[in-house]
């Protein structure tokens, strides 16, 4: 794999039209956070205030982050943050397959120029784009599958916490048991 560097990829996630998501976007969203992390945590796509600042996880669902990882005794200083899609779906929508397709390089960039250990899905679409297609949240969220030198697990996505707050204790016994995984690799 001919690696590009960090600026490299930012020039081509800010310039792509891989899918009809451009078209609608008013900034592309790359990841966010330390770019030698042994963690990233990985959502679906950025949202509406996302969209409007190029940041990932500024709204709402930030927050729920924030809160998450401070928990644990992290911040989003010490991790990498991103999304398998750079652009926001209209009416916030779910990605389509398709477009999740067309960001999937950057992605795999992403993941090889951090190299992170643990990769945390957030939320139910990432868990299954990344761990495994019939991934159920409900169910497996905070188990371990290891692959290829990575540890991945998925967790409730922040936005689901605010939508049924009573998901918060388990998704915090969650990143409890993703704090000691980090703490191996420290």
């Amino acid at each position: 794999m001919n690696l590009y560097t960090w600026d490299e990829l930012k020039h081509f996630v800010d310039h792509c039209s891989r899918c009809g998501l451009c078209r609608t976007r008013k900034r592309p969203v790359m990841g966010r956070g330390d770019l030698k992390s042994k963690i990233m945590l990985i959502a679906e796509a950025p949202g509406r205030v996302e969209d409007e600042q190029g940041i990932p996880f500024v709204g709402r669902s930030g927050q729920v982050l924030d809160e998450l990882l401070e928990s644990i005794g992290l911040s989003r200083e010490q991790i990498y943050i991103t999304n398998i899609n750079k652009c926001h779906p209209p009416g916030n929508r779910d990605p389509e397959s398709e477009e999740q397709e067309a960001c999937m390089p950057y992605l795999k960039y992403e993941t090889a120029l951090i190299r992170p250990r643990i990769m945390v899905c957030l939320g139910r679409i990432a868990a299954c784009r990344v761990i495994r297609s019939d991934f159920r949240i409900t169910r497996e969220h905070g188990q371990w599958t290891e692959r290829k030198g990575f540890f991945l697990t998925g967790v409730y996505h922040p936005s689901a916490l605010l939508r049924d707050p009573s998901k918060m204790e388990e998704t915090k016994e969650d990143f409890l048991r993703i704090r000691e995984k980090l703490d191996t690799f420290l």
